[in-house]
Protein backbone atom coordinates (compact mmCIF):
# COMPACT_ATOMS: atom_id res chain seq x y z
CA UNK A 1 0.00 0.00 0.00
CA UNK A 2 1.45 3.37 -1.00
CA UNK A 3 1.13 6.67 0.88
CA UNK A 4 -1.48 7.86 -1.61
CA UNK A 5 -3.56 4.70 -1.09
CA UNK A 6 -4.02 5.32 2.63
CA UNK A 7 -5.16 8.92 2.13
CA UNK A 8 -1.82 10.56 2.99
CA UNK A 9 -0.40 12.78 0.26
CA UNK A 10 3.20 12.37 -0.76
CA UNK A 11 5.45 15.19 0.53
CA UNK A 12 6.33 16.41 -2.99
CA UNK A 13 2.65 16.77 -3.86
CA UNK A 14 1.93 18.66 -0.64
CA UNK A 15 4.85 21.04 -1.28
CA UNK A 16 3.79 21.66 -4.89
CA UNK A 17 0.16 22.20 -3.86
CA UNK A 18 1.25 24.56 -1.07
CA UNK A 19 3.40 26.56 -3.48
CA UNK A 20 0.50 26.84 -5.93
CA UNK A 21 -1.82 28.03 -3.15
CA UNK A 22 0.71 30.61 -1.92
CA UNK A 23 1.36 31.81 -5.47
CA UNK A 24 -2.38 32.15 -6.09
CA UNK A 25 -2.82 34.06 -2.80
CA UNK A 26 0.03 36.40 -3.77
CA UNK A 27 -1.49 36.98 -7.22
CA UNK A 28 -4.89 37.76 -5.68
CA UNK A 29 -3.32 40.20 -3.19
CA UNK A 30 -1.33 41.92 -5.95
CA UNK A 31 -4.43 42.16 -8.15
CA UNK A 32 -6.41 43.67 -5.25
CA UNK A 33 -3.66 46.21 -4.60
CA UNK A 34 -3.45 47.13 -8.29
CA UNK A 35 -7.23 47.50 -8.54
CA UNK A 36 -7.29 49.65 -5.41
CA UNK A 37 -4.51 51.81 -6.83
CA UNK A 38 -6.37 52.17 -10.14
CA UNK A 39 -9.51 53.24 -8.31
CA UNK A 40 -7.58 55.82 -6.29
CA UNK A 41 -8.55 59.24 -7.65
CA UNK A 42 -6.82 61.29 -4.94
CA UNK A 43 -3.57 63.19 -5.26
CA UNK A 44 -1.40 60.12 -4.91
CA UNK A 45 -0.49 58.32 -8.11
CA UNK A 46 0.56 54.70 -7.83
CA UNK A 47 2.41 53.19 -10.74
CA UNK A 48 4.13 49.90 -11.41
CA UNK A 49 7.92 50.15 -11.22
CA UNK A 50 9.91 47.95 -13.60
CA UNK A 51 13.46 47.62 -14.84
CA UNK A 52 13.97 47.78 -18.60
CA UNK A 53 17.60 47.44 -19.57
CA UNK A 54 19.51 49.18 -16.79
CA UNK A 55 16.84 51.86 -16.34
CA UNK A 56 13.81 52.11 -14.08
CA UNK A 57 10.40 52.86 -15.59
CA UNK A 58 6.96 53.64 -14.21
CA UNK A 59 3.92 52.12 -15.92
CA UNK A 60 0.45 53.53 -15.45
CA UNK A 61 -1.62 50.84 -13.78
CA UNK A 62 -4.52 51.47 -16.14
CA UNK A 63 -2.24 50.50 -19.04
CA UNK A 64 -0.54 47.48 -17.48
CA UNK A 65 -2.16 44.07 -17.44
CA UNK A 66 -0.78 40.91 -15.87
CA UNK A 67 2.68 40.26 -14.54
CA UNK A 68 3.76 36.71 -15.38
CA UNK A 69 6.97 34.70 -15.20
CA UNK A 70 8.85 34.46 -18.48
CA UNK A 71 7.05 31.76 -20.52
CA UNK A 72 8.42 29.79 -23.45
CA UNK A 73 8.66 32.14 -26.42
CA UNK A 74 8.36 30.91 -30.00
CA UNK A 75 10.54 32.90 -32.38
CA UNK A 76 8.77 34.37 -35.38
CA UNK A 77 10.96 34.54 -38.48
CA UNK A 78 11.53 37.79 -40.39
CA UNK A 79 10.78 40.07 -37.43
CA UNK A 80 12.73 42.86 -35.81
CA UNK A 81 15.41 41.80 -33.28
CA UNK A 82 13.42 43.45 -30.46
CA UNK A 83 10.36 41.31 -31.25
CA UNK A 84 11.22 38.15 -29.35
CA UNK A 85 8.26 36.12 -30.59
CA UNK A 86 4.95 34.74 -29.35
CA UNK A 87 4.08 33.25 -25.99
CA UNK A 88 0.98 31.52 -24.71
CA UNK A 89 -0.23 33.41 -21.65
CA UNK A 90 -3.38 31.93 -20.16
CA UNK A 91 -4.52 30.66 -23.55
CA UNK A 92 -3.82 33.92 -25.42
CA UNK A 93 -1.04 34.41 -27.95
CA UNK A 94 0.93 37.46 -26.84
CA UNK A 95 3.72 39.17 -28.74
CA UNK A 96 6.79 39.56 -26.53
CA UNK A 97 8.89 42.71 -26.91
CA UNK A 98 12.35 43.45 -25.55
CA UNK A 99 11.74 47.17 -25.04
CA UNK A 100 15.37 47.78 -24.08
CA UNK A 101 16.40 46.61 -27.56
CA UNK A 102 13.60 48.63 -29.15
CA UNK A 103 14.86 51.76 -27.37
CA UNK A 104 18.48 51.03 -28.31
CA UNK A 105 19.52 50.28 -24.71
CA UNK A 106 20.92 46.81 -25.40
CA UNK A 107 19.45 43.37 -24.92
CA UNK A 108 17.51 42.43 -21.77
CA UNK A 109 19.15 39.42 -20.16
CA UNK A 110 16.46 37.02 -18.98
CA UNK A 111 17.06 35.92 -15.41
CA UNK A 112 15.30 34.70 -12.30
CA UNK A 113 13.75 38.14 -11.70
CA UNK A 114 12.61 38.64 -15.32
CA UNK A 115 8.90 38.95 -15.95
CA UNK A 116 6.49 39.73 -18.74
CA UNK A 117 4.18 42.69 -18.15
CA UNK A 118 1.24 42.45 -20.51
CA UNK A 119 -0.61 45.45 -21.89
CA UNK A 120 -4.06 46.14 -20.44
CA UNK A 121 -6.96 44.85 -22.50
CA UNK A 122 -8.25 48.40 -22.92
CA UNK A 123 -5.26 49.16 -25.17
CA UNK A 124 -6.47 46.51 -27.61
CA UNK A 125 -2.99 45.17 -28.24
CA UNK A 126 -1.94 41.60 -27.30
CA UNK A 127 1.56 42.41 -26.26
CA UNK A 128 3.89 41.98 -23.32
CA UNK A 129 7.16 43.61 -22.35
CA UNK A 130 10.14 41.66 -21.13
CA UNK A 131 11.34 43.41 -17.98
CA UNK A 132 14.45 42.55 -16.01
CA UNK A 133 12.68 43.06 -12.71
CA UNK A 134 9.38 44.24 -11.25
CA UNK A 135 9.82 46.64 -8.34
CA UNK A 136 6.12 46.75 -7.46
CA UNK A 137 3.88 49.73 -6.83
CA UNK A 138 5.54 53.13 -6.58
CA UNK A 139 4.06 56.34 -5.20
CA UNK A 140 4.94 58.76 -8.01
CA UNK A 141 3.34 61.75 -6.27
CA UNK A 142 5.97 61.46 -3.54
CA UNK A 143 8.85 61.72 -6.02
CA UNK A 144 10.72 64.86 -7.08
CA UNK A 145 10.99 65.95 -10.71
CA UNK A 146 14.55 65.60 -12.03
CA UNK A 147 14.67 66.64 -15.69
CA UNK A 148 12.52 64.20 -17.66
CA UNK A 149 12.57 61.74 -14.76
CA UNK A 150 11.23 61.42 -11.26
CA UNK A 151 13.63 60.79 -8.38
CA UNK A 152 12.56 58.76 -5.37
CA UNK A 153 13.79 59.25 -1.79
CA UNK A 154 16.52 56.62 -2.38
CA UNK A 155 17.97 58.66 -5.26
CA UNK A 156 16.70 56.34 -8.01
CA UNK A 157 15.57 57.94 -11.27
CA UNK A 158 12.32 56.72 -12.82
CA UNK A 159 11.05 57.42 -16.34
CA UNK A 160 7.33 57.36 -17.07
CA UNK A 161 6.46 54.95 -19.89
CA UNK A 162 3.20 55.55 -21.74
CA UNK A 163 2.12 52.20 -23.19
CA UNK A 164 -0.78 53.84 -25.08
CA UNK A 165 1.71 56.10 -26.90
CA UNK A 166 3.88 53.07 -27.62
CA UNK A 167 0.93 51.26 -29.21
CA UNK A 168 0.41 54.33 -31.43
CA UNK A 169 4.04 54.38 -32.62
CA UNK A 170 4.27 53.21 -36.26
CA UNK A 171 7.73 51.69 -35.74
CA UNK A 172 6.46 49.66 -32.77
CA UNK A 173 3.50 48.36 -34.80
CA UNK A 174 5.70 47.08 -37.65
CA UNK A 175 7.57 44.10 -36.28
CA UNK A 176 8.40 42.63 -39.69
CA UNK A 177 11.71 43.26 -41.40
Amino acid sequence: MSASDNGVAAPARVDAAGRRIRLRQYQVQLLERMQAARANTGASVNQLGVQIGADRYLLDLTQAGEIVPLPAVTVVPLTQPWYLGLANIRGNLVGIIDLARYLGLGETQAGADSRIVTFAGALGFNCGLLVGRVYGLRHAAGMQASGDCLRDTDGNDWTALDLAALVGDERFLHVGI
